[in-house]
């Protein structure tokens, strides 16, 4: 009764498990908690799974180890085969380089010769165009072009060390700038790409890069060579003109215009056999033409400026023109032989052209006269002088004061009595001035 009681209220007890061990007369029991029961479960499966593992890892064990030794004989092999691509790379690619340094070398060669002769025709054209601004022709800022470009400005392309000693024997540093552009950003085939095991060939090569840039330097130099002949071409032209238009003055006074061997001096004296140019070189014709023409220009102006083709009294009022007038003594007419230019008295005289005096002092009706020869027939005189400054055999020039102005001899007051005579006839002075306006810009 009380334990049915007991059941309905805190209900039925949990039934406990007792563990008996009995070893002869002893005897003992344990009882078994939930707990102990749970730690004894996991125990037992803890060591089961590990008994398991152990068995795997030990009937497995050999395939792994095999497995792990193929992984490695495959990246191995992988290795070897991109390091022998690699090593194949590299030797296309010095190949390569070597190919490209003769190609550059080859092409430095050419340029040097081609810049080497520009700059030996800029030095010859030197004396020439010193000789055409001289001349008239040309000015400081109308010289040649010299054997150089913008595309060629300053180091060294490391894998051709031979181009430094060719260098060397240039001036002006355009092989400079051409290595400078060669080195210009590294060649994209210099450095081998380690993501890829294939040769891939870089977009533009050493080699091509040389041929572009090359390309431009030889079409640059061609330009300046041909810029070069232009100019000589011009200036030939124009010396041409300009010996033509003072030689047809010079004719049309029946003075004989001088050949272009003419021109050379005395001091100048050269001879030898006569030998076949080495080449027959356009732009050494041209030189030779322009050569031959301005020392034609050079012969008739020196002889167009030893002339009186200048005015002796720029600005001077003429009194009494050359020609027939009535004598002022004598009141008949009479040939006036001269140009008669008012002066002040003791005002200096100067000559037309530069001569040498052949009289100087008192002659007749002149009063104090000088007279000056100019060559080819032609001599001027200048009278009524107050003053004579020169003697007889001195070499005057148009900037020397050979007397001053006065009334001597048959003068009615001061003036310059200005007179121009060829082969010993007196000219009018006039046709003489006016063709020195022609020549003003051919003669200084």
């Amino acid at each position: 009764m009380n334990s049915g009681h007991q059941h309905r209220v805190f209900g039925r007890r949990a039934q406990e498990h007792i563990l008996i061990l009995a070893s002869g007369d002893k005897v003992r029991h344990m009882t078994v908690r939930p707990w102990m029961a749970a730690v004894a479960f996991c125990f037992v499966g803890v060591f089961s799974i590990g008994y398991l593992l152990a068995t795997s890892y030990l009937v497995l064990r050999d395939d792994l180890i095999g497995a792990t030794m193929a992984r490695q004989a495959r990246m191995q092999h992988d290795y070897e085969d991109r390091i022998a691509a690699l090593r194949s790379q590299v030797d296309r690619i010095t190949s390569r380089q070597l190919l490209d340094q003769q190609v550059v070398e080859d092409k430095v060669d050419k340029l040097m010769e081609q810049q080497m002769a520009l700059t030996s025709r800029h030095g010859k054209l030197d004396n020439l165009l010193d000789r055409a601004e001289s001349s008239g022709l040309t000015d400081k800022d109308g010289a040649l072009p010299a054997p150089s470009s913008p595309a060629l400005s300053s180091p060294v392309q490391s894998y051709a060390p031979d181009i430094k000693d060719k260098r060397a024997a240039l001036t002006g540093g355009g092989i400079d700038a051409i290595e400078k552009q060669l080195a210009s950003g590294a060649p994209a085939d210099a450095t081998p790409d380690n993501s890829t095991l294939a040769y891939v060939p870089s977009a533009e090569t050493v080699g091509d890069r040389a041929d572009r840039i090359f390309s431009n330097v030889t079409l640059s130099l061609k330009g300046v060579e041909q810029d070069q002949r232009n100019r000589v071409e011009q200036l030939t032209s124009d010396a041409g003109n300009a010996a033509n238009a003072i030689g047809n003055v010079l004719t049309r006074f029946k003075i004989p215009v001088p050949e272009e061997t003419a021109a050379r001096q005395d001091d100048d004296a050269v001879g030898g056999p006569y030998i076949e140019p080495e080449s027959n070189d356009d732009f050494n014709n041209s030189l030779a033409a322009l050569d031959g023409a301005l020392t034609r220009l050079e012969a008739v102006r020196s002889t167009a400026e030893s002339l009186p083709f200048r005015n002796p009294a720029i600005g001077r009022d003429v009194t009494s023109p050359f020609g027939n007038r009535r004598d002022p003594f004598l009141g008949r007419l009479a040939l006036h032989s001269g140009i008669d230019f008012r002066f002040s008295p003791g005002e200096k005289i100067r000559p037309s052209a530069p001569g040498k005096v052949i009289s100087a002092g008192w002659t007749g009706g002149y009063g104090n006269m000088v007279e000056v020869d100019h060559g080819n027939g032609i001599s001027t005189r200048y009278g009524h002088m107050s003053q004579v400054l020169v003697k007889l055999g001195d070499t005057v020039g148009r900037n020397d004061v050979i007397g001053l102005a006065g009334s001597t001899g048959r003068s009615t007051g001061t003036h310059l009595h200005y007179e121009v005579r060829q082969d010993g006839h007196a000219v009018d002075p006039v046709y003489f001035m006016n063709a020195g306006l022609k020549l003003a810009t051919y003669i200084k």
